[in-house]
């Protein structure tokens, strides 16, 4: 039989699944825990992707130095391609990751054997080095069509990264730092096999979803989508198609719901696969940083916003730090709030402010 949830109740498991209702984490590594992933992505326009989605679940309590002290001395975290994952899950991680690996890029690995090679051995003598301190000795130089062209170290440590020979180690600056994997990573490691590694993967994925469509595929930046075939099967009212729950989640409706006000990353799980937060919370967003500034409906690096169960709006928002100002260019209501929706929304304007050690200013 299949289960029935109203919009209602899928969104507020979607919710509390992302650790966003009014119970808070205690830190940062059960957070990311929760989340299986935090996504890098540099853009400043606020703060970096990492430490925006860490503060919208542990607010004041959380410091970007929490974040460098798990990577680089308490090792419960980890940067593995462009993702921060815990270091308990890097088996399931390293048994799944070259199987994804474009057969393209598998080749040109193949093609350089020496220069592969070379940068292992110049790792193991002088580890932790970044990318640019490493010579390039490739025999074919790599070449694509985007940022990466004539970039063949740092193409070559990315590639050796996810077939688990190579391993972050920290950052010097804002460049990564690169060791072999065996000095990064525990000892003890025993992979699982591909396929239980996947079933591990995707059980995690559903329980920090809370709900998603089943199957699975791969977003443009390499992660995995979607609930496979675990989970309950469900569906929820209105919205067309069929869903997979969380079956601890839809038990968890029974505690009730206690919600929050939260500005979220562009690159926040409750809203990366936009086609499922457009089911979900009929929210509709793309990231406009890469569109001409005259052809931007709601900004830059605009913030979505949840309130309690619906995501409500973007805010259209930079720091200026030289200034001391975190300059709010508008804040865009998906429909017509209510008093209490924007003094809430104002609220944690000020509260971000404050975390970044800065004041408001309004247009």
């Amino acid at each position: 039989m299949t289960l029935t949830l109203s919009p209602e109740q899928a969104r507020r498991i979607a919710v509390r699944a992302q650790l966003l209702d009014a119970r808070r984490p205690v830190s940062l590594v059960e957070t990311v825990d929760q989340l299986t992933l935090l996504q890098i992505d540099p853009t400043k326009a606020i703060a970096p992707s990492a430490d925006l989605v860490a503060w919208s679940r542990l607010g004041d309590a959380y410091d970007h130095s929490d974040l460098t002290f798990a990577l680089e001395q308490e090792r419960s975290l980890v940067e593995f391609s462009s993702f921060i994952v815990p270091m308990d899950e890097i088996e399931t991680v390293l048994a799944l990751s070259p199987s994804r690996i474009h057969p393209t890029a598998i080749e040109w690995v193949e093609a350089n054997k020496s220069f592969r090679t070379q940068i292992l051995d110049r790792l193991r003598a002088d580890g932790p080095l970044v990318a640019g301190e490493i010579e390039d000795t490739a025999e074919v130089p790599w070449a694509s069509t985007g940022w990466t062209n004539d970039r063949s170290v740092l193409r070559m440590i990315e590639l050796l990264n996810r077939m688990g020979e190579v391993a972050g180690a920290g950052r010097r600056g804002k460049l990564r730092t690169w060791n072999l994997a065996e000095r990064v990573y525990p000892s003890d490691l025993l992979l699982p096999s591909p396929e239980d590694a996947l079933r591990v993967e995707t059980v995690r994925r559903l329980a920090s979803l809370g709900i998603a469509r089943p199957g699975r595929k791969e977003s443009s930046g390499g992660e995995m989508l979607g609930a496979g075939d675990v989970g309950v099967p469900c569906t929820v009212a209105g919205v067309d198609g069929e869903w997979r729950v969380d079956p601890e989640a839809v038990a968890a409706l029974e505690d009730g719901f206690a919600p929050r006000t939260a500005l979220l990353s562009p690159f926040d799980r409750l809203v990366y696969d936009r086609d499922r937060a457009l089911d979900l919370f009929g929210f509709e967003y793309v990231l406009e940083m890469y569109k001409p500034a005259a052809k931007r409906r709601w900004g830059y690096f605009a913030l979505p916003i949840l309130h309690g169960e619906r995501l409500i709006g973007k805010l259209d928002a930079k720091v200026d730090h030289k200034k001391g100002r975190l300059n709010v260019f508008a804040v865009h209501e998906d429909f017509g709030w209510t008093a209490e929706m924007g003094d809430a929304v104002r609220a944690e304007i000020e509260a971000l402010a404050g975390w970044l050690g800065v004041d408001v200013a309004h247009p």
